[in-house]
């Protein structure tokens, strides 16, 4: 007899366990969540490189809890879309004033753009000498000098210097776009070490010059593309 109460006891209390045991979980499961404000900032899709305008297809609004939000974080899309990069950002990054300028700006620092040890130096040209105005901005190109030889008499054209990067073209100083409004220019500014930069003055003087243009396409990513 005592056997069967303590049984029945056993399996009352196992019950009683349980039951107490699946109520603490149920009210950990519906207890109140902690309340974590969120905010709005702009970030980026995908990378934007150097020099890029940034458009609306390249950024969205993420939200992030506001206490570990960068206190810079751009919170309005409107005040990044038409900017530059000043430097290459990468994708997911959370934009922050510093890295983004406007076109305006730029165009006083082009100092900006330079490489440390090189010159920047501008140079005449007309719709056929800059390719019908096609070199754009970070464009690869040689130079071209025509001139009368002096011996001879003959007019002479030689490559006078190769692989130079093109800065600006007029005071365009990034890529176009296709929205962008077509301004036929007289100039091309480029990136020359003080030697060449010497070179290139004097041969504007003594002779014509004219550029001609390097592929963007890479050997390489043709291959790829290829494979």
């Amino acid at each position: 007899m005592r056997s069967k109460i303590t049984l029945i006891l056993a399996v009352v209390m196992g019950l009683v366990t349980t039951l107490l045991f699946y109520k603490y979980i149920n009210e950990m499961n519906t207890s109140p969540e902690v309340n974590v404000k969120l905010v709005e900032v702009v970030s980026t899709k995908q990378e934007i490189l150097e020099n890029q305008v940034i458009t609306n297809d390249l950024i969205e609004l993420v939200k992030v809890p506001e206490s570990g939000a960068h206190p810079q974080a751009i919170k309005d899309s409107e005040q990044v879309i038409g900017k530059i990069a000043l430097t290459n950002i990468t994708s997911g990054e959370i934009i922050l004033p510093h890295r983004i300028g406007s076109g305006a700006e730029e165009s006083l620092f082009v100092s900006r753009k330079i490489t440390e040890g090189f010159r920047a130096v501008s140079i005449g040209v007309n719709f056929v000498t800059s390719v019908s105005n096609l070199i754009e901005p970070e464009d690869i190109v040689d130079v071209i000098w025509t001139h009368e030889n002096k011996d001879t008499g003959e007019i002479e054209s030689e490559i006078l210097l190769e692989e130079i990067r093109v800065l600006t073209v007029g005071r365009r100083m990034i890529e176009s776009i296709p929205d962008t409004e077509y301004v036929e220019y007289t100039s091309s500014t480029l990136e020359l070490s003080a030697d060449d930069a010497v070179t290139i003055i004097n041969a504007s003087n003594t002779g014509a010059i004219q550029l001609i243009l390097h592929s963007r396409i890479d050997d390489e990513d043709v291959i790829k593309d290829e494979e």
